[in-house]
């Protein structure tokens, strides 16, 4: 599925970190950052998530609301928060329905092997649940910076 800047974005309820849950359609009225990431406590999804974090206040000022989503389960999320005082909604996607849904689960290669995983992407959705920005294949320096300029836009 491709998704594209104006179509609703892909409703979705998940389980999250400190036992809660998440839903899209809950955030009506905001903008919402959701951004796929391929594994918790790893060097990659570490800092992109620092570095969401340590700018919250910011996201906050821009009225955004963050949601980091993978495949691992809710007590490895749990794991990872706690290790790095994330303070934003941390989802599990275990059987993989929303990953799919937002089009990244892909198929990746490394070292000649081809293996299915998450693409690292990130999807700027507005007030009305539509979709305002989407980046695909993140490179981590410098991307939260091009998602809070969005947000703020």
């Amino acid at each position: 599925m491709s998704l594209e800047v104006g179509q609703p974005a892909p409703d979705f309820s998940l389980p999250t970190a400190g036992g809660g849950s998440v839903s899209l359609s809950g955030l009506k009225g905001k903008k919402v950052i959701v951004y796929f990431y391929p594994k918790a406590d790893t060097p990659g999804c570490t800092k992109e998530s620092c570095g969401f974090n340590d700018n919250l206040p910011d996201f906050g000022s821009a009225g955004a609301e963050i949601i980091g989503i993978s495949k691992d389960p809710v007590a490895k999320l749990d794991k990872f928060a706690g290790k790095y005082g994330l303070n934003f909604t941390l989802a599990s996607d275990a059987d993989g329905d929303t990953v799919e849904r937002y089009g990244s689960w892909v198929e990746k290669s490394m070292y000649g092997k081809k293996y299915m995983g998450i693409d690292r992407s990130t999807f700027l959705i507005d007030e009305d649940g539509k979709l305002a920005a989407i980046w695909r294949k993140v490179k981590v320096p410098g991307h939260v910076d091009a998602v809070l300029e969005a947000a703020k836009g």
